[in-house]
């Protein structure tokens, strides 16, 4: 695997860390800016936002320029965005910096899983994008623990200028590592792009993403109460057992990307059956300590394994805005994101159990296999046309010759 590939990673390690840590950071922040615990929430909010905007502007306007310079250039704003938060007066300023660092999330991904894809082989494109994701997997693992400690202990502006650190990392890594002839983006125009982007076999495909994920969140965003009320794990055990969650999603990641070389659609259908199944047995799992920590990792295990699958099936469908499509993708992420969330809670508040937003998440994973099924039924009929009309072709040119 090329050397570029670990200048991508090093990119979205920084990113996964920004994003997951001010979760952990909010008590601090609102103690600071003097706010209440809800208002400083909004600052997920408005980083969730930006990555909704940015991801499919920022990857149209900058389609037609070299795509190293748009890596080192949304590297930039990154910087920019996380340097301006560690200085941020007030709760009004850090709102914009963290809408501001969320602006390159999504085209960074999106970019970055075009440029993976092109560095390598055919046959090991899906492999080069989970290599890509494995940055933001092993953030979860040490860069939010690591990051969310040093708020805690030297201040939460701390943690912000050392996410910065890792941009500016980053930045030297893709100079150095991405060839400098990488290549433009295709020459489609905008118009182009949005026809691309508007194809049914691209929505299947970000409706898969939507769903699957949304799976994921549906659960995740109420695990520590399951954990805590349903396994009986004391608070303080949380967030070793958030870690096993991220080592879970680094080795389904790694190993959806091997996976899906072989076989794309088989490794999708089989991560979202697996999703499916883990989440459904999620009651039962948390009946004890032992299997509740084994179903956290499989959780994280399941979820990730459709990642670079998904995300190559939407470039593919969309080949003529592969970076566009690609970004659209990562706005596909955080609306599963924020309506699994949404969709999990009205199960807890409907008081179906503390483990009612696993089922409901079970509910949703079926219902990405049904959206997969048939953006599968959609590509074999498309594939069979063709056939259908060379066979019927020499059929009416022999007609007149028969009458």
């Amino acid at each position: 695997m090329p050397l570029a590939l670990l200048a991508l990673a090093v990119g979205a390690f920084g990113i996964g860390t920004t994003e997951f840590v001010m979760m952990g950071l909010l008590p601090n922040v609102a103690d600071d800016l003097h706010i209440s615990i809800p208002t400083a929430g909004h600052l997920v909010s408005a980083y969730a936002l930006g990555v909704v905007i940015g991801a499919p502007l920022l990857a149209a306007v900058t389609a037609k320029l070299p795509r190293r310079r748009v890596l080192i250039g949304l590297m930039v704003l990154f910087v920019i965005g996380n340097a301006l938060s560690a200085v941020a007066p007030d709760n009004t300023s850090l709102l914009a910096a963290r809408f501001l660092s969320g602006l390159p999330h999504g085209a960074f991904f999106g970019v970055g899983a075009v440029v993976a894809t092109g560095l390598v082989a055919p046959e090991r494109k899906a492999r080069s994008v989970s290599l890509m994701f494995l940055g933001l997997t092993v953030a979860n693992i040490v860069g939010v623990p690591v990051a969310t400690a040093m708020g805690q202990q030297l201040g939460w502006r701390a943690t912000f200028l050392a996410v910065s650190a890792i941009g500016l990392a980053a930045i030297a890594a893709l100079a150095l590592l991405v060839p400098a002839d990488h290549g433009h983006g295709d020459a489609v125009g905008l118009r182009g792009e949005l026809r691309a982007l508007g194809s049914v076999p691209v929505w299947l495909a970000l409706g898969t993403t939507v769903a699957g994920f949304g799976a994921l969140f549906a659960a995740y965003s109420y695990i520590t109460p399951m954990l805590t009320d349903a396994a009986g794990y004391a608070e303080s055990s949380v967030t070793l057992l958030l870690a096993l969650f991220g080592v879970g999603a680094t080795a389904g990641n790694l190993l959806g990307g091997r996976l899906a070389d072989h076989s794309l659609r088989g490794t999708l259908f089989g991560g979202l059956t697996a999703l499916a199944v883990v989440l459904a047995l999620f009651p039962l799992l948390m009946s004890a300590g032992w299997s509740a920590a084994l179903a956290v990792m499989l959780l994280g295990m399941a979820a990730f394994t459709t990642g670079s699958p998904l995300q190559l099936m939407v470039m593919e469908k969309a080949s003529a805005a592969p970076s566009l499509a690609s970004s659209a993708n990562q706005v596909a992420f955080n609306l599963a994101n924020a309506g699994g969330a949404w969709i999990g809670g009205l199960a807890l508040a409907a008081g179906f159990g503390v483990t009612s937003p696993a089922v409901t998440g079970a509910v949703l994973a079926v219902l990405g296999l049904a959206v997969a099924g048939a953006a599968f039924l959609v590509d074999r009929r498309s594939a069979s046309a063709p056939a259908r009309l060379v066979a019927a072709g020499p059929a009416r040119r022999r007609e007149p010759s028969a009458r």
